[in-house]
């Protein structure tokens, strides 16, 4: 018996084991459905997971790949900006000043014709008071283009490889820039422009312009200058016709500019691919090796610097002629046109400080005005030494553009152009 028990006490396990081994096997059987469980569905997350990256990344490809600038969200975004700004009208306000344009174009265009000796068909019947917001997406066209020149020429540079989640973030993270970029400079734009000759140099086809009349602009700023707002229309229309007839007189022009441009671009977009392989310390080293020659051109190769300032020449006249024209003519409608005149300039040339004159700054704010001062000098000297002959010269083709030193030196241009019988006067 007792080597039956021990044999027992050897075999057999007592009471209280026998309890916590099937409490065990019951435990063990609870951790292991829940370790299949857990197993389970970290499988199924990390499915999910995958089908959601994969997801993401399609998405994010599919954006990256739709270009440059969301151009919907850019339009939304400057017509925001544009909305809060100061002076803003009603729709039916904006076009219950359409009627005073009209008046004003039908007085404009016959002085101008008598004045300059060319007729302007069309341009009476192609203009428009628009709002700031109608302005800048009438100027989106034009990003639209030169981003349109820019993805065309760097193809695939730009579009992040398919299976590359962190390429088509990063292309994802410039898109959203650009698309903000765009939209500052519409809405900086947008808040400022008074009028322009609406004419698209970069599309297939060679469409006419139009005339746009930023009457918010235009209200606000006659009230700033303590002018009557019917006198300052009156004002800035005379000077956007002037540009009507620079180009619609003279069909050369629109190619030449067309043309510099796009071969602008085309150096823009191989600095594009020099700063892909190279960095930007490439351009910086650029810059230092032509002694910092300005922000802007020391960055510029030769051929780029030539085609950058040839164009600043052409716009130089451009704003200077049309300058010198309300002067002549201007008197023929407003009797006080020289102290509007006066109170203008006073406003154009007021520095501009803090991030307001940064941005004017990067946007070539001052360049602009300049602008209007060489060129008006310039044309100005060039009827004091050459007369009417020579001012009818002036658009006759590339070859009468002035040249850099002549800008500066009208009498130069007038004996070049004129020849020293004709020109001697100068």
């Amino acid at each position: 018996m007792a080597a039956s028990g021990r044999s027992r006490a050897g075999a057999v396990i007592g009471p209280g084991d026998m309890v916590g081994t099937g409490h065990g096997r019951r435990a063990g059987h609870r951790r292991g459905a829940r370790h299949d469980r857990s197993w389970q569905a970290g499988v199924l997350l990390g499915a999910l997971a995958g089908i959601g990256a994969v997801y993401l990344n399609r998405q994010v490809q599919r954006a990256a790949r739709s270009g440059l600038v969301d151009w919907p969200r850019a339009e939304r975004l400057a017509a925001a900006r544009l909305a809060r700004a100061p002076g803003t009208l009603a729709p039916d306000e904006i076009r219950r000043a359409g009627a005073d344009y009209d008046a004003a174009m039908r007085r404009i265009v016959p002085v101008l014709e008598a004045e300059l000796g060319t007729a302007l068909p069309g341009v009476v019947e192609r203009h428009a008071a628009v709002s700031r917001a109608e302005w800048a997406n009438a100027n989106l066209v034009v990003f639209r283009q030169l981003y349109g020149h820019l993805e065309g020429a760097l193809g695939e540079r730009l579009r992040p490889h398919e299976d590359n989640l962190a390429e088509g973030l990063a292309a994802l993270a410039n898109r959203a820039i650009a698309t903000q970029q765009v939209a500052l400079v519409l809405a900086y734009l947008g808040a400022r422009v008074l009028g322009q000759y609406d004419i698209a140099l970069l599309s297939a086809e060679a469409r006419p312009g139009q005339l746009l009349f930023v009457e918010e602009n235009i209200r606000t700023t006659a009230g700033s200058l303590r002018v009557p707002v019917h006198d300052f229309r009156i004002w800035v229309a005379l000077h956007e016709t002037t540009h009507a007839f620079e180009f619609e007189a003279h069909p050369w022009l629109r190619p030449y500019l067309a043309e510099r441009l796009e071969r602008q671009l085309a150096g823009f977009v191989d600095d594009a691919r020099l700063l892909s392989v190279g960095g930007l310390g490439q351009l910086l080293r650029r810059w230092r090796a032509r002694g910092g020659a300005g922000l802007l051109e020391g960055f510029l190769e030769p051929e780029q610097r030539r085609l950058f300032r040839e164009t600043q020449t052409v716009m130089s006249l451009l704003e200077g002629f049309s300058d010198w024209v309300m002067d002549r003519v201007g008197a023929s409608f407003l009797p006080d046109v020289r102290q509007l005149r006066e109170r203008f300039e006073e406003r154009r040339s007021q520095p501009r400080h803090g991030l307001d004159g940064l941005v004017a700054r990067l946007m070539g704010m001052d360049l602009k005005l300049a602008q209007y001062r060489r060129g008006e000098r310039f044309v100005a000297g060039v009827a004091a030494a050459g007369g009417p002959a020579a001012v009818a010269r002036l658009w006759e083709g590339p070859a009468s553009l002035p040249s850099e030193v002549e800008l500066a030196d009208p009498r130069a241009w007038v004996r070049r152009v004129l020849g020293p019988t004709e020109g001697g006067r100068a």
